[in-house]
């Protein structure tokens, strides 16, 4: 239920940080990599709930996602980071591009174990520009994602040896983000990494983001999976209004429901008319899809209304970016 993922609290300093539980383990997990590579299926599967969005679409993740797995005596704080934009070809995004990579950066900065995400027997320039970033301090482990698109594991081998002589990873992992058995190998390997101290969320947290924040990662995935290429890189998504009624009194039955009224940011006119479709059809599945795995997420009804608006330059514009919710 996504009502579960509001639950992460984190200890405050005067109390859990400053007294370690007995034989408890806890920190920071980065996953970064290359646009589309995988950082977000990745982070779902660890976690075993769907906190990052996914699509085809590169540079779906916009945001710092933390994803919180507890597993028998470590509790894995996974962050899942925007790819890191090696490429600034689409023309009035130079800002949105900006604060997705100093969140890459600042995320690297206060990590103990670092994911560099790659797909297997592949590495490109972009791949090169991502691993210039890792730290040299601290633990990078090499994940070899989409192994299943590997007919023979040995041919993996002169790959490796290359990919050695570029950064002194400390570990290979080879997986596939698609196969529980894979990511739970991963858990394992990752655990003598975290440091020895108490946990910082509750044992059942699976995120630290809010409910809102999700309602509005969960219409942008639609959008963006039921546009495909057609609509261009400037668009967003705006939560307007959040309101969470409660149960009807004396209604065993009731469930409450949740208001959620959204805006999707365009650039263009013609962008807006992309995004409502024919007759206002691919509006409406925008939101019926994003309202069907909201409720089946929350457990509840959801009323969801979504508008369009036009508002050129706001990818370029710092201050607009800091009011749609970017850090």
């Amino acid at each position: 239920m996504l009502s579960k993922l509001t639950m992460a609290r984190h200890g405050d300093a005067a109390g859990d940080a400053a007294a370690p539980g007995a034989g408890q383990r806890c920190g920071l997990i980065a996953i970064v990599g290359r646009p589309n590579v995988g950082k977000s299926t990745l982070l779902n599967a660890l976690v075993g709930q769907k906190v990052s969005i996914t699509s085809r679409k590169a540079q779906t993740t916009r945001h710092r996602i933390t994803g919180i797995c507890s597993h028998g005596d470590a509790q894995f704080v996974f962050v899942d980071t925007p790819g890191f934009q090696t490429r600034h070809t689409v023309r009035g995004t130079a800002a949105l591009n900006r604060n997705l990579n100093k969140t890459v950066q600042a995320t690297l900065s206060d990590v103990a174990v670092v994911l560099f995400l790659v797909e297997a027997g592949r590495f490109g320039p972009d791949d090169a520009q991502v691993l210039a970033l890792l730290p040299t301090d601290r633990p990078v482990l090499l994940v070899a994602n989409k192994l299943d698109l590997i007919h023979r594991r040995e041919d993996l081998f002169p790959w490796l040896q290359a990919m050695q002589e570029r950064h002194p990873f400390t570990q290979f992992v080879p997986l596939s983000a698609k196969k529980e058995d894979d990511t739970r190998r991963l858990l394992d390997i990752v655990r003598p990494y975290l440091p020895e101290q108490a946990w910082w969320y509750d044992a059942d947290a699976l995120t630290d983001r809010s409910d809102r924040f999700l309602a509005s990662e969960m219409v942008r995935e639609k959008l963006f999976r039921l546009t495909g290429d057609e609509l261009p890189y400037t668009s967003t998504v705006v939560i307007d209004q959040y309101t969470d009624e409660p149960p009807q009194p004396g209604n065993a039955k009731s469930t409450g429901m949740v208001r959620i009224a959204a805006t999707i940011i365009v650039e263009r006119e013609q962008h807006k008319g992309m995004v409502i479709g024919d007759k206002g059809e691919r509006l409406k599945r925008i939101g019926t899809e994003a309202r069907t795995e909201l409720e089946r997420l929350m457990g509840r009804k959801v009323f969801l209304e979504i508008w369009v608006k036009v508002r050129s330059g706001w990818a370029d514009d710092d201050a607009r970016l800091r009011t749609y919710g970017y850090e």
